[in-house]
Protein backbone atom coordinates (compact mmCIF):
# COMPACT_ATOMS: atom_id res chain seq x y z
CA UNK A 1 0.00 0.00 0.00
CA UNK A 2 1.11 3.48 -0.37
CA UNK A 3 1.81 6.02 1.97
CA UNK A 4 -0.82 9.13 0.95
CA UNK A 5 -4.55 8.20 1.92
CA UNK A 6 -7.48 10.34 1.53
CA UNK A 7 -10.52 9.63 2.79
CA UNK A 8 -13.11 11.30 0.68
CA UNK A 9 -16.38 10.79 2.98
CA UNK A 10 -16.90 11.15 6.30
CA UNK A 11 -19.41 13.09 8.98
CA UNK A 12 -19.53 14.91 11.77
CA UNK A 13 -21.85 14.07 14.71
CA UNK A 14 -22.84 17.86 16.02
CA UNK A 15 -22.52 18.23 19.54
CA UNK A 16 -25.69 19.81 21.16
CA UNK A 17 -23.63 23.45 21.98
CA UNK A 18 -22.33 23.23 18.23
CA UNK A 19 -24.68 26.38 17.44
CA UNK A 20 -25.40 27.51 21.00
CA UNK A 21 -22.06 28.17 22.27
CA UNK A 22 -21.38 30.95 19.44
CA UNK A 23 -24.37 32.21 18.58
CA UNK A 24 -25.66 35.89 19.27
CA UNK A 25 -27.21 35.44 22.90
CA UNK A 26 -30.71 36.48 21.07
CA UNK A 27 -30.44 33.83 18.72
CA UNK A 28 -29.56 30.99 21.54
CA UNK A 29 -33.19 29.80 21.62
CA UNK A 30 -33.36 30.03 17.69
CA UNK A 31 -30.40 28.00 16.09
CA UNK A 32 -29.94 24.64 16.06
CA UNK A 33 -30.25 23.12 20.04
CA UNK A 34 -31.46 20.11 22.10
CA UNK A 35 -34.97 19.95 24.11
CA UNK A 36 -36.50 17.20 25.41
CA UNK A 37 -40.00 16.69 23.36
CA UNK A 38 -41.74 14.09 24.13
CA UNK A 39 -39.78 12.28 26.82
CA UNK A 40 -36.69 12.10 24.02
CA UNK A 41 -33.92 14.55 23.46
CA UNK A 42 -34.20 16.59 20.26
CA UNK A 43 -32.47 18.80 17.62
CA UNK A 44 -34.70 21.78 17.41
CA UNK A 45 -34.41 24.92 15.24
CA UNK A 46 -36.62 27.74 15.49
CA UNK A 47 -39.12 25.95 17.07
CA UNK A 48 -38.89 23.23 14.82
CA UNK A 49 -38.24 19.77 15.25
CA UNK A 50 -35.03 18.75 13.18
CA UNK A 51 -34.64 14.53 14.29
CA UNK A 52 -33.01 12.64 17.63
CA UNK A 53 -30.56 13.73 18.94
CA UNK A 54 -29.01 10.84 18.43
CA UNK A 55 -25.03 9.29 17.99
CA UNK A 56 -25.38 9.63 14.14
CA UNK A 57 -23.38 6.51 13.71
CA UNK A 58 -22.13 2.79 14.75
CA UNK A 59 -18.88 2.93 16.18
CA UNK A 60 -18.87 3.48 19.93
CA UNK A 61 -16.79 4.64 22.63
CA UNK A 62 -14.61 1.13 22.72
CA UNK A 63 -14.22 1.42 19.26
CA UNK A 64 -16.84 -1.70 18.23
CA UNK A 65 -19.02 -1.80 15.40
CA UNK A 66 -23.30 -1.70 16.77
CA UNK A 67 -25.77 -2.51 14.50
CA UNK A 68 -27.36 0.21 12.94
CA UNK A 69 -30.72 -0.41 13.92
CA UNK A 70 -30.14 -0.11 17.71
CA UNK A 71 -27.27 2.82 17.00
CA UNK A 72 -29.10 5.00 14.84
CA UNK A 73 -32.55 4.85 16.69
CA UNK A 74 -31.81 3.78 20.09
CA UNK A 75 -28.22 5.05 21.34
CA UNK A 76 -27.61 8.71 22.97
CA UNK A 77 -24.81 11.16 21.60
CA UNK A 78 -22.91 9.96 24.78
CA UNK A 79 -22.53 6.02 22.80
CA UNK A 80 -20.48 7.35 19.87
CA UNK A 81 -17.27 7.53 19.56
CA UNK A 82 -15.32 10.44 20.87
CA UNK A 83 -13.60 10.70 17.18
CA UNK A 84 -16.97 11.79 15.83
CA UNK A 85 -17.42 14.83 17.24
CA UNK A 86 -14.29 15.65 18.96
CA UNK A 87 -11.79 16.78 15.80
CA UNK A 88 -8.55 16.37 18.38
CA UNK A 89 -9.78 12.48 18.46
CA UNK A 90 -10.86 12.50 15.23
CA UNK A 91 -6.94 12.87 13.97
CA UNK A 92 -6.03 10.21 16.86
CA UNK A 93 -8.22 8.00 14.28
CA UNK A 94 -6.86 9.04 10.84
CA UNK A 95 -3.50 7.95 12.30
CA UNK A 96 -4.49 4.63 13.29
CA UNK A 97 -6.36 3.83 10.09
CA UNK A 98 -3.50 5.19 8.23
CA UNK A 99 -4.97 8.56 6.71
CA UNK A 100 -3.42 11.53 5.82
CA UNK A 101 -6.29 13.64 5.29
CA UNK A 102 -10.23 13.36 5.73
CA UNK A 103 -13.11 14.82 4.15
CA UNK A 104 -16.09 15.80 6.30
CA UNK A 105 -19.76 16.06 5.44
CA UNK A 106 -22.64 17.00 8.05
CA UNK A 107 -25.39 14.47 10.09
CA UNK A 108 -27.45 16.97 11.85
CA UNK A 109 -28.41 19.68 9.74
CA UNK A 110 -29.20 17.40 6.23
CA UNK A 111 -26.51 15.81 4.51
CA UNK A 112 -26.63 18.60 2.05
CA UNK A 113 -27.35 21.29 4.54
CA UNK A 114 -30.55 21.71 3.37
CA UNK A 115 -32.34 21.41 6.76
CA UNK A 116 -31.21 24.66 7.24
CA UNK A 117 -33.30 26.10 4.43
CA UNK A 118 -36.33 24.82 5.51
CA UNK A 119 -36.13 27.43 8.45
CA UNK A 120 -38.38 30.77 7.76
CA UNK A 121 -36.42 33.31 8.89
CA UNK A 122 -33.74 34.39 6.67
CA UNK A 123 -31.42 36.39 8.81
CA UNK A 124 -31.54 33.23 11.26
CA UNK A 125 -30.82 30.79 8.24
CA UNK A 126 -27.78 32.67 7.50
CA UNK A 127 -26.94 33.00 11.00
CA UNK A 128 -26.96 29.32 11.14
CA UNK A 129 -25.42 28.42 8.43
CA UNK A 130 -22.06 30.70 8.41
CA UNK A 131 -21.82 29.47 12.43
CA UNK A 132 -21.66 26.08 10.72
CA UNK A 133 -19.30 27.17 8.18
CA UNK A 134 -16.99 29.10 10.40
CA UNK A 135 -17.22 26.32 13.10
CA UNK A 136 -16.12 23.92 9.97
CA UNK A 137 -13.27 26.38 8.76
CA UNK A 138 -11.62 26.52 12.30
CA UNK A 139 -11.83 22.69 12.33
CA UNK A 140 -9.59 22.64 8.82
CA UNK A 141 -7.48 25.85 10.36
CA UNK A 142 -6.03 23.78 13.53
CA UNK A 143 -6.21 20.24 11.82
CA UNK A 144 -3.17 21.56 9.60
CA UNK A 145 -5.63 20.57 6.92
CA UNK A 146 -5.82 17.27 7.04
CA UNK A 147 -9.60 17.41 8.20
CA UNK A 148 -11.44 19.04 5.21
CA UNK A 149 -15.13 19.60 6.41
CA UNK A 150 -17.36 21.01 2.98
CA UNK A 151 -18.98 24.08 4.06
CA UNK A 152 -23.02 24.28 3.06
CA UNK A 153 -24.43 26.53 0.51
CA UNK A 154 -27.43 28.87 1.56
CA UNK A 155 -29.03 26.97 -1.55
CA UNK A 156 -32.44 29.14 -1.21
CA UNK A 157 -30.73 32.05 -3.20
CA UNK A 158 -28.34 32.04 -6.08
CA UNK A 159 -27.04 35.18 -5.31
CA UNK A 160 -25.83 33.87 -1.14
CA UNK A 161 -24.35 31.02 -2.86
CA UNK A 162 -22.19 33.02 -5.14
CA UNK A 163 -21.13 35.21 -1.72
CA UNK A 164 -20.52 32.21 0.65
CA UNK A 165 -18.77 30.18 -1.75
CA UNK A 166 -16.24 33.40 -2.21
CA UNK A 167 -16.00 33.84 1.66
CA UNK A 168 -15.65 29.99 2.49
CA UNK A 169 -12.94 29.73 -0.26
CA UNK A 170 -11.09 33.13 1.69
CA UNK A 171 -11.00 30.58 4.36
CA UNK A 172 -9.27 28.78 2.94
CA UNK A 173 -11.62 25.70 2.61
CA UNK A 174 -11.41 23.14 -0.24
CA UNK A 175 -14.97 22.60 -1.71
CA UNK A 176 -18.36 22.76 -1.21
CA UNK A 177 -21.37 20.84 -0.56
CA UNK A 178 -24.55 21.48 -2.24
CA UNK A 179 -28.14 20.00 -2.06
CA UNK A 180 -29.01 18.35 -4.80
CA UNK A 181 -33.09 19.78 -5.35
CA UNK A 182 -32.55 23.64 -3.85
CA UNK A 183 -36.25 23.53 -5.61
CA UNK A 184 -37.28 22.52 -2.65
CA UNK A 185 -36.00 25.35 -0.56
CA UNK A 186 -37.47 28.09 -3.21
CA UNK A 187 -34.73 28.07 -5.37
CA UNK A 188 -34.54 27.31 -8.92
CA UNK A 189 -33.44 23.75 -9.63
CA UNK A 190 -30.05 23.10 -10.65
CA UNK A 191 -30.57 22.87 -14.84
CA UNK A 192 -31.65 26.41 -14.59
CA UNK A 193 -29.58 28.75 -16.15
CA UNK A 194 -29.67 30.90 -13.27
CA UNK A 195 -27.45 29.24 -11.67
CA UNK A 196 -24.34 30.27 -13.52
CA UNK A 197 -22.54 32.65 -11.40
CA UNK A 198 -22.33 30.12 -8.81
CA UNK A 199 -21.25 27.29 -11.11
CA UNK A 200 -18.54 29.93 -12.72
CA UNK A 201 -17.47 31.07 -8.76
CA UNK A 202 -16.79 27.80 -7.80
CA UNK A 203 -14.91 26.86 -11.18
CA UNK A 204 -12.76 30.01 -10.46
CA UNK A 205 -11.92 29.53 -7.20
CA UNK A 206 -11.41 25.70 -7.56
CA UNK A 207 -13.86 24.85 -5.13
CA UNK A 208 -15.21 21.36 -6.54
CA UNK A 209 -19.39 20.74 -5.67
CA UNK A 210 -20.37 18.06 -3.76
CA UNK A 211 -23.48 16.41 -4.22
CA UNK A 212 -23.73 13.27 -1.20
CA UNK A 213 -26.42 10.83 -1.60
CA UNK A 214 -29.47 11.70 0.59
CA UNK A 215 -28.38 15.83 0.30
CA UNK A 216 -32.04 17.01 -0.60
CA UNK A 217 -35.46 17.36 1.10
CA UNK A 218 -36.81 15.30 -2.53
CA UNK A 219 -33.78 12.54 -2.12
CA UNK A 220 -34.58 11.65 1.74
CA UNK A 221 -38.06 11.67 0.74
CA UNK A 222 -37.72 8.97 -1.94
CA UNK A 223 -35.58 7.69 0.74
CA UNK A 224 -38.80 6.80 2.71
CA UNK A 225 -40.49 5.56 -0.05
CA UNK A 226 -38.01 2.95 -1.35
CA UNK A 227 -38.67 0.10 1.24
CA UNK A 228 -42.07 -2.17 0.98
CA UNK A 229 -43.71 -1.31 4.74
CA UNK A 230 -44.06 -5.15 5.45
CA UNK A 231 -40.04 -5.12 5.75
CA UNK A 232 -38.67 -5.62 9.31
CA UNK A 233 -36.73 -2.72 10.19
CA UNK A 234 -33.61 -3.41 9.66
CA UNK A 235 -33.64 -4.85 6.17
CA UNK A 236 -35.69 -1.43 5.41
CA UNK A 237 -32.37 0.39 5.96
CA UNK A 238 -30.66 -2.01 3.68
CA UNK A 239 -33.12 -1.54 1.30
CA UNK A 240 -33.09 2.85 1.71
CA UNK A 241 -29.06 2.32 1.63
CA UNK A 242 -28.57 0.38 -1.37
CA UNK A 243 -31.07 2.79 -3.04
CA UNK A 244 -29.64 5.76 -1.92
CA UNK A 245 -25.93 4.65 -3.21
CA UNK A 246 -27.47 4.62 -6.83
CA UNK A 247 -29.49 8.00 -6.34
CA UNK A 248 -26.95 10.16 -6.95
CA UNK A 249 -26.92 8.95 -10.69
CA UNK A 250 -29.86 11.54 -10.79
CA UNK A 251 -27.48 13.57 -9.81
CA UNK A 252 -24.93 12.86 -12.42
CA UNK A 253 -27.19 12.53 -15.49
CA UNK A 254 -29.60 16.02 -14.65
CA UNK A 255 -26.01 17.90 -14.28
CA UNK A 256 -24.43 16.46 -17.56
CA UNK A 257 -27.70 17.39 -19.41
CA UNK A 258 -28.22 20.94 -18.22
CA UNK A 259 -24.84 21.73 -20.32
CA UNK A 260 -23.08 23.39 -17.22
CA UNK A 261 -20.07 21.80 -18.06
CA UNK A 262 -20.02 23.30 -21.90
CA UNK A 263 -20.16 26.74 -20.53
CA UNK A 264 -18.06 25.99 -17.41
CA UNK A 265 -15.45 23.49 -18.27
CA UNK A 266 -13.24 23.68 -15.13
CA UNK A 267 -15.69 23.20 -12.99
CA UNK A 268 -15.80 19.81 -11.15
CA UNK A 269 -18.85 17.94 -9.49
CA UNK A 270 -18.18 15.17 -6.69
CA UNK A 271 -21.00 11.98 -6.36
CA UNK A 272 -20.59 11.36 -2.40
CA UNK A 273 -20.87 8.04 -1.06
CA UNK A 274 -22.33 6.29 -4.13
CA UNK A 275 -20.06 4.05 -5.02
CA UNK A 276 -18.89 3.08 -8.92
CA UNK A 277 -19.93 0.32 -10.54
CA UNK A 278 -23.68 1.92 -11.89
CA UNK A 279 -21.41 4.49 -13.40
CA UNK A 280 -20.71 2.47 -16.83
CA UNK A 281 -24.62 1.59 -17.52
CA UNK A 282 -26.09 4.84 -16.70
CA UNK A 283 -23.26 6.97 -18.91
CA UNK A 284 -23.91 4.04 -21.81
CA UNK A 285 -27.58 4.42 -20.70
CA UNK A 286 -27.44 8.04 -21.12
CA UNK A 287 -26.11 7.96 -24.88
CA UNK A 288 -28.49 5.34 -25.82
CA UNK A 289 -31.39 7.43 -24.57
CA UNK A 290 -30.24 11.10 -25.63
CA UNK A 291 -30.02 9.51 -29.20
CA UNK A 292 -33.04 8.08 -29.46
CA UNK A 293 -35.78 10.37 -27.12
CA UNK A 294 -33.51 13.65 -27.65
CA UNK A 295 -31.43 14.01 -30.63
CA UNK A 296 -31.50 18.02 -31.57
CA UNK A 297 -30.55 18.48 -28.03
CA UNK A 298 -27.82 15.99 -27.94
CA UNK A 299 -26.17 17.58 -31.33
CA UNK A 300 -25.82 20.61 -28.82
CA UNK A 301 -23.49 18.78 -26.87
CA UNK A 302 -20.14 19.57 -27.22
CA UNK A 303 -19.39 16.07 -26.78
CA UNK A 304 -21.48 12.89 -26.14
CA UNK A 305 -22.98 12.84 -22.76
CA UNK A 306 -20.54 9.93 -21.19
CA UNK A 307 -17.54 11.49 -22.41
CA UNK A 308 -18.64 14.80 -19.42
CA UNK A 309 -17.84 11.99 -16.55
CA UNK A 310 -14.33 12.02 -17.42
CA UNK A 311 -13.18 15.35 -18.03
CA UNK A 312 -15.54 16.35 -14.99
CA UNK A 313 -16.90 14.28 -12.86
CA UNK A 314 -15.32 11.97 -9.68
CA UNK A 315 -17.27 9.47 -7.47
CA UNK A 316 -16.40 7.64 -4.55
CA UNK A 317 -15.23 4.00 -3.98
CA UNK A 318 -14.85 1.59 -0.54
CA UNK A 319 -16.55 -1.47 -0.28
CA UNK A 320 -16.95 -2.63 -3.93
CA UNK A 321 -15.40 -6.37 -5.01
CA UNK A 322 -16.92 -6.57 -8.52
CA UNK A 323 -16.03 -10.65 -8.09
CA UNK A 324 -12.76 -9.49 -9.33
CA UNK A 325 -13.12 -8.02 -12.63
CA UNK A 326 -12.87 -4.83 -10.71
CA UNK A 327 -9.39 -3.47 -12.98
CA UNK A 328 -12.20 -3.64 -16.13
CA UNK A 329 -14.94 -1.30 -13.89
CA UNK A 330 -11.95 0.82 -12.95
CA UNK A 331 -10.83 1.20 -16.56
CA UNK A 332 -14.22 1.66 -17.81
CA UNK A 333 -15.35 4.77 -15.16
CA UNK A 334 -11.36 5.76 -15.30
CA UNK A 335 -8.86 5.50 -12.31
CA UNK A 336 -8.70 9.78 -13.14
CA UNK A 337 -12.12 10.01 -11.38
CA UNK A 338 -12.38 7.44 -8.20
CA UNK A 339 -11.51 9.11 -4.40
CA UNK A 340 -11.23 6.74 -2.00
CA UNK A 341 -13.60 6.62 1.23
CA UNK A 342 -14.86 4.95 4.53
CA UNK A 343 -17.25 6.52 5.62
CA UNK A 344 -16.69 7.01 9.35
CA UNK A 345 -19.00 6.32 11.76
CA UNK A 346 -21.83 5.74 9.61
CA UNK A 347 -23.14 2.67 9.00
CA UNK A 348 -21.47 1.63 6.14
CA UNK A 349 -17.92 2.27 6.84
CA UNK A 350 -15.27 0.32 6.95
CA UNK A 351 -13.45 0.61 10.45
CA UNK A 352 -11.34 0.06 12.54
CA UNK A 353 -9.14 -1.15 9.23
CA UNK A 354 -10.25 0.49 6.13
CA UNK A 355 -6.61 -0.06 4.43
CA UNK A 356 -6.06 -3.40 5.03
CA UNK A 357 -10.08 -4.25 4.25
CA UNK A 358 -9.27 -3.13 0.89
CA UNK A 359 -5.88 -3.89 0.38
CA UNK A 360 -6.63 -7.20 -1.39
CA UNK A 361 -8.82 -5.98 -4.49
CA UNK A 362 -6.88 -3.08 -4.72
CA UNK A 363 -3.79 -5.24 -5.41
CA UNK A 364 -5.24 -6.19 -8.39
CA UNK A 365 -5.02 -2.69 -9.61
CA UNK A 366 -1.74 -1.02 -11.27
CA UNK A 367 0.35 0.83 -8.76
CA UNK A 368 -0.32 3.69 -10.45
CA UNK A 369 -4.31 3.41 -10.62
CA UNK A 370 -3.89 2.41 -6.43
CA UNK A 371 -2.20 5.38 -5.44
CA UNK A 372 -4.36 7.40 -7.37
CA UNK A 373 -8.02 6.36 -6.37
CA UNK A 374 -6.22 6.17 -2.67
CA UNK A 375 -4.61 9.52 -2.72
CA UNK A 376 -3.40 11.09 -5.34
CA UNK A 377 -6.70 12.08 -7.34
CA UNK A 378 -7.93 14.09 -4.06
CA UNK A 379 -4.23 15.67 -3.64
CA UNK A 380 -4.82 17.13 -7.23
CA UNK A 381 -8.24 17.71 -6.20
CA UNK A 382 -8.18 19.61 -2.73
CA UNK A 383 -5.24 21.02 -3.70
CA UNK A 384 -3.14 19.07 -0.54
Amino acid sequence: MQSFVVDADSHFSEPEDFFTSVAPAKYKDRVPHVEMVDGQRMWVFDGATMGRYSAGGVIGVDGSKEEAQKALFEWEHEKIHVGAYDPKVRLGVLDECGIDHQVIFPNTIGLGGQDIGLGTDDVLRHLTLEIYNDRMAQMQAESGNRLLPMPVMPAWDVASCVKEAERVAALGMRGVNMTSDPQDLGAPDLASREWDPFWEACASLKLPVHFHIGASVTGMNFYGQYFWESHPDNVKLAIGGTLLFIGNSRVVVNTILSRVFDRHPDLKLVSVESGVGWIPFILETLDYEMAENAPRELAQMSKPPSEYFKSNIYATFWFENHRNKLPDLIESVGEDNILFETDFPHPTCMYPHPLDTVEAKMMTLSETARNKILGENARALYRL
